[in-house]
């Protein structure tokens, strides 16, 4: 008897998953992907990266616009699957997800039952946990919920950014996301509750979608706070902070990279030679600015972007 499975993912994170699979030799007799969507200044419409692979290496695609259309529950149904694999992809609703006969699971970059939610990439770089790891798990109603199949942590570095951690993640999800569906495929797979691992005095630690308020600094907070926002948000959506200037109007600042330094100051000021540092105040020491970009220019290093402006020492961030 053959084993096949829909695979369902859109962002480059979901590729090397997939690539895995398919060099494994799994059979995948289809992928399920979000619909092209405008991209670049003309606005072209751009397939997902899951959907250029898969065309890449002859996989048919799906791209439903509501996951309950019938025409596309139907096509799931006569492709038989064994199980559903889904990486960063939507919701699923229960008609999909219970369809297979061994299930759907997900893979998701947390140590489950911990950093539940969309961002938990950004949320455990942000909060300065020195660990994070991948989880596989059985798909239930309640998001992130599911039965935990296999583990595997992955050390975060005090340098490391969001971009960093969602690279190793790539990876090691990748590598156990084969191991799963190997282990499902064999009979050999077994699955833990999630309700067995929260203990009494456990508290659980969310992952919820990144707004544009949880990206503004705040520089009355601790030096450590500030710069673990910082690299948490970089280099997407980018922690951004206003640059008040004596008789110019305020401008945008999104920051991404900078220095832990220990001078003490008024927490936004600034101090800079002009030439080679910005140094920001916070409320317990400064940050030396590394990356930056202004609003409706490119991105720059520390030295361009001072060779380039003309820097008001009175200024604020804020």
């Amino acid at each position: 008897m053959g084993f096949k499975i829909v695979y369902m993912g859109t962002p480059e994170f979901a590729v090397e998953g997939l690539r895995s699979l398919k060099n494994s030799g799994i059979e995948i007799a289809a992928v399920v992907t979000a619909t092209d969507k405008p991209a670049g200044r003309g606005q072209k419409l751009t397939p997902s990266a899951v959907k250029e692979f898969a065309l890449e290496n002859h996989i048919p695609v799906l791209q439903p616009e509501k996951l309950k259309d019938p025409e596309f529950i139907a096509a799931l149904k006569e492709i038989n699957a064994d199980l559903f694999v889904v990486v960063a992809f939507r919701m699923l609703p229960e008609m999909v997800w219970n369809m297979p006969k061994y299930g759907t699971i997900n893979l998701h970059a947390s140590l489950l039952p911990q950093y539940r939610g969309a961002a938990p990439i950004n949320w455990a770089v942000i909060n300065g946990e020195k660990e994070s790891g991948v989880t596989t798990f059985f798909i239930r109603q309640e998001i992130d919920t599911g039965h935990i199949i296999e583990q595997r942590k992955v050390e975060i570095s005090d340098t490391d950014t969001a971009g960093i951690l969602h690279d190793k993640l790539m990876v090691t999800g990748a590598e156990l996301l084969v191991k799963t569906v190997t282990a499902i495929r064999d009979g050999k797979s077994s699955s833990t509750p999630q309700e067995s691992l929260i203990t009494e005095g456990t508290t659980l630690k969310s992952a919820s979608k990144i707004f544009k308020e949880d990206c503004h600094i705040n520089w009355n907070r601790s030096t450590t706070e500030v710069y673990n926002l910082i690299r948490g948000l970089s280099p997407y959506p980018a922690a951004f902070s206003i640059w008040k200037q004596v008789n110019k109007e305020d401008n945008t600042l999104k920051i991404f990279s900078s220095e832990k330094d220990s001078k003490c100051g008024k927490p936004g000021s600034i101090e800079t030679d002009d030439k080679s540092y910005l140094r920001v105040f916070t409320s317990d020491g400064s940050l030396l600015l590394k990356e930056l970009q202004q609003a409706g220019k490119k991105k720059m290093t520390i030295e361009e972007f001072l060779r380039g402006t003309k820097i008001d020492h009175a200024s604020t961030l804020c």
